[in-house]
């Protein structure tokens, strides 16, 4: 049976807007949806360990509306077996990474803030990536590519072709929200770096991309096609 690891942003509060933020109601969900269905064991956890935050507006019971669409959310916060997957999650630690088949990093407001420089967690991918074996992030969560680098001291993106959140999608948010959300943005950020193929698609547009044993998605929608290519690379139980 494959296993799965998904490694979930703990609780943060953004130095831009002072929010508590956390992660991505359907960059969770629609993944572990998906994985579950293929008979998957699937494993969530946080880099410190203990409960998680999801971000307002990813609920589909917020007052804004923003995810009401989202019932594939709604049910998994609203079932007990599923609703205790983000209370007292196992920190990296303390897990051993190696014996998983995939890595699948979520996204959300938090990794902006709290994944973009850690190191450990950079190190934890690199190693599961020169291993040969999956490894998958989706929107925010993809901004841990921007850093982690390889035995090599080569980025792991180095002549990969990736996606991401995308600056149309920023854009899209912030007139939203009517301020400024993130402390920088990965396209901007990607777009500086030498030798790596960074695309995207239409904003909020359901895509992605895999180049080898990398996977990723560009944001929220684009979750579950995430979750497809690792089950197209992995195969489904039996």
């Amino acid at each position: 049976m494959p296993r799965v690891l998904m490694i979930v942003a703990n609780p943060a509060t953004s130095p831009v807007t002072g929010w508590p933020i956390g992660f991505w109601w359907a960059e969770l969900s629609h993944a572990w949806l998906a994985f579950s269905e293929a008979g998957y064991e699937i494993t969530v956890a946080s880099p410190a360990g203990g409960d998680l935050l999801a971000d307002a507006w990813s609920d589909p019971e917020h007052e804004s509306g923003y995810s009401a669409r989202d019932i594939v959310s709604l049910g998994f916060k609203r079932a007990p077996h599923t609703a205790r997957l983000i209370e007292g999650t196992p920190a990296l630690a303390g897990l051993d990474a190696d014996g998983f088949d995939a890595l699948f990093v979520v996204g959300g407001q938090a990794p902006m803030v709290n994944m973009v420089e850690d190191a450990a967690l950079h190190a934890l991918v690199a190693r599961h990536f020169e291993a040969g074996r999956i490894t998958a992030a989706v929107c925010h969560g993809t901004c841990i590519l921007l850093k982690a680098r390889l035995s090599t001291g080569d980025l792991l993106v180095k002549g990969r072709t990736w996606t991401g959140f995308a600056n149309s999608e920023e854009r899209h948010a912030e007139h939203a929200a009517g301020m400024r959300l993130q402390p920088f943005w990965i396209e901007d950020e990607a777009r500086k770096l030498a030798d790596t193929n960074f695309v995207t698609a239409s904003a909020f547009a359901r895509f992605a991309v895999r180049d080898g044993n990398l996977i990723t998605g560009q944001q929220q929608n684009s979750s579950g096609a995430a979750a497809a290519l690792v089950i197209e690379a992995l195969g489904r139980r039996g």
